[in-house]
This record gives structure tokens, C-alpha cells and sequence, in this order.
């Protein structure tokens, strides 16, 4: 995996959790509404982002078989693959900066999925147990998300099918810590993230990477 290893994808997800708390803090903090009375949210919470990673792992995994498929029949894949992904991670950076919105034509590709697939999670609502609250998890995990799919191309690098899928899983392990403090209330933590100078430095050092990452690419040290 050299660069675009787990840890690469862990500190990816927790630098795009600016994003996440933006675009899923108000399902996450709508969570405790759910919550039946008088019972911790934790346990529910926890396996809600439990469903939303699962449905992250499968996509990488799925991704993963893809980019197996076609490094296996496209001359110079994997370093095509490779430079499409550093590409993506400078798009992410722009996006989480507010500096170009291209991702966002991405999320419309996965509209016609999600809204036939949303209805279900309405079914679990409100949670009977914390286990109800995996599959409503795992249903919004295919929210349609630029950033997840900019991550995706990771997967793609990987050319396999399990690594993909940690790929993905590590992603997002690395959005858990601040969607975890959104839903528990941590409203300080909101307005920290959503803060333009953070988004901005946080732009700059994922861009800065990317960049790293074209630049070993095409000198070979894959």
C-alpha cells in the first residue's frame, strides 16, 4: 500500500471529518432524539457509526475488485490510479476549504441510489436497542458524499478487494472521533471544525500531501 496505507486513509478521514460534522452532524446529533428514555446514547451512537463504517468497507471492498479488475488490463494502472487518487485528495482539500466545489457534482451521481434506499431507515426509527441502530447506521453510510468517493479511489489503488475494504474501514475510524463528540453534544468541538481558518489549514496540509504523493509517484518510489 506504501503511501496510501491505513494510516494514510485514518488521518484522511480525520482531517475530512470537518466536512462530515458539517454535512452529518445534524443526523448524528438527531440521534439522541431517537434514543429511547432515560437509556445512555452512547452504546446507540456507537453503533450507528458502526453501520456507517461497515457501509464504507464494503463499498472499498467492492472498489477494491475493480481496481484489481483493471490494473490487470490497463497499461501503467496501478501509477494511473495512483495520480488519479493524489488528484482527488487536492480536490478534497479545496472542497473542505471551500475553495472549489467540484466534489460536490460527484455527490449528485449517488442521488438516484440513496433515495431509494433512504426510506428504509425510517424503519428504525426510534431505536428499540442499540443493535436497531446498526442498520439505520448502514443505510446512511451510502449517504452520497464527494468525500468518501474522493477516498475511494484509494480502495481503487489498492487492487484488492480486503485491503480495500481497510482502507475504507480506516477512513472511517478516522471520522468516528468527531461525529462521536457532535452526537454527545460537544458543541465547542462543532465550532472549532467549522472554523474557516481550520478548514483552511487542514486544505492546505492535505493538498501539500497530495502533492508529496504526485511527486514520489512519478519519480518511481511506489
Amino acid at each position: 500500500m506504501s503511501d496510501y496505507s491505513f494510516i494514510s486513509a485514518f488521518i484522511v478521514g480525520l482531517a475530512g471529518s470537518l466536512h462530515c460534522v458539517g454535512m452529518c452532524g445534524g443526523i448524528a446529533g438527531a440521534l439522541r432524539a431517537a434514543v429511547p428514555g432515560g437509556q445512555p446514547p452512547l452504546p446507540y451512537i456507537f453503533s450507528y457509526n458502526l453501520g456507517r463504517i461497515t457501509s464504507y468497507a464494503i463499498a472499498g471492498a467492492v472498489t477494491g475488485v475493480l481496481g484489481q479488475v483493471a490494473r490487470a488490463s490497463v497499461s501503467h494502472g496501478l501509477m494511473i490510479f495512483q495520480l488519479l487518487s493524489a488528484v482527488m485528495l487536492i480536490a478534497m482539500g479545496l472542497y473542505l476549504a471551500q475553495w472549489w466545489r467540484g466534489l460536490a457534482r460527484l455527490e449528485k451521481l449517488g442521488n438516484g441510489l440513496w433515495q431509494r434506499i433512504r426510506p428504509w431507515s425510517k424503519r428504525f426509527i426510534p431505536f428499540k436497542s442499540p443493535l436497531s441502530a446498526f442498520p439505520y447506521g448502514f443505510i446512511w453510510g451510502w449517504l452520497p458524499c464527494g468525500l468518501v468517493y474522493s477516498t475511494l479511489t484509494w480502495a481503487l489503488v489498492s487492487g484488492d478487494g480486503l485491503y480495500g475494504a481497510a482502507t475504507m474501514a480506516a477512513f472511517g475510524l478516522g471520522t468516528f472521533p468527531a461525529l462521536i463528540a457532535v452526537s454527545l453534544g460537544a458543541g465547542w468541538l462543532l465550532k472549532l471544525l467549522q472554523h474557516p481558518k481550520t478548514k483552511s489549514l487542514v486544505a492546505i496540509c492535505l493538498i501539500i500531501y497530495a502533492v508529496f504523493l504526485i511527486y514520489r509517484t512519478l519519480n518511481g518510489n511506489n
